[in-house]
């Protein structure tokens, strides 16, 4: 039966799976774990052990293989391959050889056995073998190991009695009989290896492959097939890697530019290695140019400060679309500046498309800890989707972090056990290290988002339950916030824009920078915090610059929460402060700009809060900016006696304590007021504890503190309100204008600042 290759996915790759579809299987009477000879170009052949299909390929004729057997078989992604059940016997007995540079001490064969239970091996074939361990132990690196002999000969497969022996010849001496090739034959990087970047993919081989594969549909079409591609994003989100798999799985003819490599300081001599590059690339098309880091050789010319710089970006225009075909020869460029690029190579015929590598999303990251902790020893108790949906912002450099950390806590553990004096390591230790949960949420503390790590603030680890009291407020929030991020179909059923900003204010310590906190946890978004005067800067236009910034990261970043604590501080009203050199309005214009400029805020919503709501510019608060105003009052008693069982959830109270008694007792109390009440409390138990116990007999004793009504009635002398009524009515009045508030009366206001 003749198949259509397809990739396999991340997470099934290195296993010597090929996923056919039922239906498939039903025609070629196979069953789940039987095995199959995949015949490729020429007298290339790989076998494989059969898996279900996925859902989505039911009924397609497709086979999904890695880039391992893909190799083997001498295929390409669509090529069309001829499968056939294979009869092969179950080994008795393997030789692998190791690497020379892998010293181990004991029997190793276990683990190897353990490893490759299930898979088909012939004599000479190389062998991706994971060991996360050792020079090798970074995230997604294998171990070539070569199959010296198998018993019987031909193709065996690897059961759990099979007895592993190990060569006493490096595999580098071992000669290469079978598929697989030489250690270097096993792929670097193919598709399997890249995760959450399907359609960026999928547009890249559609204008790398198609053109190579069949230039004839082309020519059918009358067009000429696209020259170039640019993969630009944000550092660390897979651009060079995606060229690398691209080159690896095309049968091309592969040139690299390293950008500040070619240049020279002899005249002319940048510009000779560039046509160098082009030349080698014509000469063995089809060919793919790759250049990284494209903005170090092909900045704007206007901005170049040498002529060196000129010139090179002039040969590299020239060399793309000058009087001389190019052939077929494709140039990939990477960029995470893609602005600074010079505007002569981004139009068509040049760059013809353009494609970004954006931050990942959940799906993307889970699919790309998979790739990271596909050799991995994993305890069962790890969840990926857990660890995906708690990194926001996270590109795959920093998740492949995330798992080279992790591998690195379980060696800590192990650590002690290990003789580094020792040339060769323990087989026994080896087959003991598990990557555990605790290594992953260790790991995880130490690694920021390198996305946002100029502006980024961890997610907050406070939730609704943390708020005491506050349930109109939250509603309102969740209603503005949450709502859009988590049901967009019903904003778009009908057709509704959701709020672009909220601003809340109240009297100081009510709980406003706390409910931001919760919001941004409770909508699982990116959380950016701006404290107001940070933004200030002494330099004309930086403060500006700062604002313009900040919104950037938070577009190429959604979604994501923005939060300006103490906004009054950089948005006071226009035309009134003459003493800061015009800063602030200019920032004032910049942040209306960015709340609703002509760029759509996708998926971004800003959170201010302030207790100077008399002072912000009125532009800012009208509808389409910061349009909903949610005053956090000062709480009433049912409210203070939540936020009292909120701060005395873990305390040991005594029996007598009523929470109902000392919610009444706090008339005017706001929550920083309730939470310094209780902590004074606890300091009264601990003073009166330390003072009558003998230290010795402390830790025996320490189960016995109870704070008592007689402590809290001290902590209510100590801590007074700190809102007084006048300070309570100023704000009930600020609201009753918001609520108030007429479009007539904002005209006349208007007329009135101007006159």
């Amino acid at each position: 039966m003749k198949l259509t290759v397809k990739p396999l996915k991340q997470k099934d790759a290195g296993r010597g799976l090929a996923a056919i579809d039922r239906v498939s299987m039903r025609e070629l009477d196979l069953e789940n774990g039987d095995y199959i000879v995949i015949d490729g170009k020429g007298d290339s052949q790989a076998v494989a052990r059969v898996w279900p299909g996925y859902p989505e390929d039911e009924g397609r004729g497709i086979v999904r293989i890695d880039g391992r057997l893909r190799q083997e078989a001498d295929v390409g992604i669509d090529d069309r391959v001829e499968i056939e059940p294979a009869d092969v016997n179950p080994a008795k007995s393997v030789t692998v050889a190791l690497p020379q540079n892998l010293r181990i001490r004991g029997d190793i064969g276990p683990l190897v056995r353990d490893k490759l239970s299930g898979q088909a091996v012939t004599e000479g074939q190389t062998v991706p073998f994971s060991l996360s361990f050792g020079p090798m132990a970074s995230s997604g690196q294998s171990v070539p190991l070569k199959i010296a002999s198998t018993s019987p000969s031909g193709t065996v497969v690897i059961t759990d009695s099979t007895n592993i022996e190990i060569s006493e010849t490096p595999a580098e001496q071992v000669s290469s009989g079978g598929p697989g090739g030489s250690a270097e034959g096993v792929p670097n990087v193919t598709y399997e290896d890249i995760g959450g970047l399907d359609s960026e993919l999928d547009q890249v081989r559609e204008m790398i492959e198609l053109p190579m594969r069949h230039p004839e549909l082309f020519q059918q079409l009358g067009i000429e097939p696209p020259k170039g591609v640019l993969l630009h994003g944000p550092p660390g989100t897979g651009k060079t890697l995606m060229a690398k798999a691209v080159a690896n799985e095309i049968d091309a003819h592969f040139e690299t530019i390293s950008g500040p490599e070619i240049m020279s300081k002899y005249y002319g001599e940048s510009e000779e290695k560039l046509r160098e590059v082009f030349e080698e690339a014509e000469e063995n098309a089809p060919a793919i140019v790759f250049i990284d880091e494209l903005d170090s050789i092909a900045a704007k010319r206007e901005d170049a400060g040498g002529d060196v710089e000129r010139r090179v970006v002039a040969q590299l225009l020239s060399l793309m679309d000058g009087l001389e075909e190019r052939g077929r020869v494709t140039v990939i460029a990477a960029t995470n500046r893609v602005d600074d690029i010079d505007p002569a190579l981004r139009r068509g015929g040049r760059f013809d498309r353009e494609i970004e590598i954006g931050v990942p999303d959940k799906d993307g990251r889970k699919e790309i800890l998979q790739v990271h902790t596909r050799g991995m020893p994993l305890v069962d108790s790890v969840d990926l989707d857990h660890y995906a949906s708690n990194t926001h912002g996270f590109v795959g450099a920093d998740l492949e972090s995330l798992a080279r950390e992790s591998a690195m806590n379980a060696l800590r553990r192990i650590r002690p056990d290990l003789d580094l004096e020792e040339d060769e390591i323990d087989a026994e230790v080896l087959e003991s290290l598990q990557v555990t949960k605790a290594d992953f949420k260790e790991a995880l503390k130490g690694i920021q988002p390198s996305a946002m790590r100029e502006v980024f603030v961890e997610v907050p680890d406070v939730t609704w339950n943390d708020v005491g009291g506050l349930g109109d407020t939250k509603e309102r929030l969740r209603e503005t916030i949450q709502w859009p991020l988590d049901y967009p179909e019903v904003f778009e059923a009908m057709d509704m824009e959701a709020a672009k900003g909220v601003m809340m204010f109240g009297p100081p310590g009510t709980g406003k920078t706390l409910l931001a906190k919760a919001v941004a946890n409770e909508a699982e978004s990116n959380f950016i915090s701006i404290k107001g005067p940070e933004l200030l800067n002494k330099y004309v236009g930086e403060s500006e610059k700062g604002v313009r910034e900040i919104f950037e990261k938070a577009r190429s970043n959604a979604p994501t929460v923005i939060f300006f604590d103490e906004i009054d501080s950089i948005a006071t009203e226009r035309g009134k402060n003459q003493s800061d050199s015009g800063v602030g309005e200019r920032v004032v214009s910049q942040l209306l700009t960015e709340l609703d400029g002509l760029e759509e805020l996708e998926d971004v919503v800003v959170i201010a809060t302030t207790n100077r709501p008399d002072l912000i510019d009125k532009a800012l608060l009208r509808p389409g900016r910061l349009d909903r105003h949610v005053h956090v009052p000062v709480p009433d008693e049912e409210a203070r006696e939540k936020i009292f069982e909120v701060h005395t959830r873990n305390k040991p109270l005594a029996d007598a304590i009523d929470l109902g008694w000392l919610a009444s007792e706090t008339q005017g109390y706001v929550g920083a007021d309730i939470e310094a009440v209780c902590r004074e409390a606890s300091m009264a138990a601990s003073r009166e504890f330390i003072n009558s116990v003998d230290p010795e007999d402390m830790p025996d004793s320490i189960g016995n503190v109870r704070i008592s009504k007689e402590h809290f009635e001290h902590a209510l002398n100590e801590v007074l309100p700190s809102v007084t009524p006048e300070t309570r009515e100023r704000y009930e009045e600020i609201e009753e204008q918001f609520q108030q508030a007429e479009p007539a009366q904002e005209q006349d206001q208007l007329g009135r600042t101007f006159q």
